[in-house]
């Protein structure tokens, strides 16, 4: 039986938070590692130097992806804190004013004027300050920054991406890594973009196209700094 509770879990933007940190992080994982080890590929002919280019930027690239996804979704919570603090502090300050403001919100939604003000008030009994965090600054449980869990989605897709190229320079031949690489990086393309479509309920096809051609820009210039420097590693 559906309740009403399960219902509203079905939604994808309860997904969002996570799952934006994620694909961000694979996609990264995979072409960033990809694009490095296909530059390393082509002004290589030997294995060990490609090897360890593509494990030195997967640790750093993992290690660098969670550092920042936490730096930079730490700042949003601080900011966060701070307007609900604020927030809180005109409450106490000027109530009067901030129950106006909470009705001319409802009014701009679509509610009658007499109705705005009558569920501003009933939304102010209940909880002044949750409201005020809703409905004026946009705060929510669904879109509410959380560092760790950003950092750690991030970083742990990002090297769950790394490890698809690396397993490709630890077997495929060394003659002509570059465009084995290129073919399995866009078959992992193709199916991380259609597998975050299908979490997130997006249109598969320009989720997977939209991917494997930016993917592809980021290979082939990565290559091309390797032919252009012509180095012999």
């Amino acid at each position: 039986m559906t309740t009403i509770d399960n219902y509203l879990e079905n939604h994808y933007i309860h997904r969002s938070n996570w799952l934006r940190a994620a694909v961000l992080g694979a996609n990264d994982g995979i072409i960033s590692v990809s694009s490095l080890a296909i530059g390393i590929a082509t002004a290589s002919s030997t294995r060990d130097p490609i090897l360890l280019a593509t494990i030195a930027s997967m640790v750093a690239g993992a290690l660098s992806m969670a550092a920042g996804e936490y730096v930079s979704v730490s700042s949003q919570t601080d900011i966060e804190k701070a307007d609900i603090k604020r927030e809180k502090k005109e409450l106490d300050e000027m109530p009067e004013l901030e129950l106006q403001m909470l009705a001319k919100i409802y009014e701009e939604r679509g509610l009658k004027k007499e109705t705005a003000m009558l569920v501003a008030k009933e939304m102010t009994a209940q909880d002044a300050l949750a409201a005020h965090v809703r409905d004026e600054l946009g705060i929510t449980d669904i879109n509410q920054a959380n560092p760790i869990q950003a950092a750690l989605a991030s970083g742990a897709a990002f090297t769950a991406g790394g490890l698809l190229p690396l397993l490709v320079v630890l077997f495929a031949p060394v003659d002509n890594m570059e465009y084995y690489l290129y073919g399995f990086t866009i078959i992992s393309l193709i199916i991380l973009g259609a597998v975050s479509a299908k979490t997130g309920g997006s249109n598969m096809t320009k989720a997977v196209i939209r991917i494997v051609i930016w993917g592809t820009i980021a290979m082939v210039l990565s290559a091309l700094v390797g032919y252009i420097f012509g180095v012999s590693i």
